[in-house]
């Protein structure tokens, strides 16, 4: 039963956000929150004995790690040019599961701890590297631009 209410919650929360994003000044991905708050709202279930764990850990922890994945392949979009996208994915999704599990089994000291270590990958990939020779940034900038001129119309 509790996956039934899982898949229904994630319905209504996307409905929801879908409707929302017509009036909304910004847009929010209504499968994203979806998922999000649906898995928000079973862990505090959890937390405050509202919900069985044993019933409620699983699809949450499914839902977590769809998350992490999720903030990980959305943030890849926004990594400067030469970093590398899967060393980016290799370094977040593990760090993101271990916070996800630490959050799911109330770890907080082991939750918080992995935060700290992911806000600061997350600084460490999308700060954009320091060029100490312009005239090098301008050439890949020019490579590019000649590569693209070659390859179209």
């Amino acid at each position: 039963m509790a996956i039934v209410i899982t898949t229904l919650s994630i319905f209504i929360i996307t409905g929801v956000v879908w409707v929302l994003n017509k009036a909304l000044p910004f847009k929010v991905c209504p499968i994203c929150a979806g998922v999000s708050g649906t898995w928000l709202w079973i862990l505090i279930g959890m937390f405050t004995n509202q919900l069985s764990v044993i019933d409620y850990q699983l699809p949450a922890a499914i839902l977590m790690g769809g998350s992490i994945v999720g903030i990980a392949y959305t943030l890849d979009k926004s990594l400067p040019l030469g970093r590398s996208p899967l060393l980016w994915k290799i370094v977040f999704i593990p760090a993101g599961f271990v916070a996800v599990y630490s959050l799911i089994s109330f770890l907080w000291l082991a939750f918080f701890s992995i935060a700290v270590v992911l806000v600061l990958i997350l600084f460490g990939f999308l700060r954009r590297p320091k060029y100490k020779n312009k005239e090098k940034d301008n050439s890949r900038a020019k490579e590019l631009e000649k590569k693209m001129e070659e390859e179209c119309c």
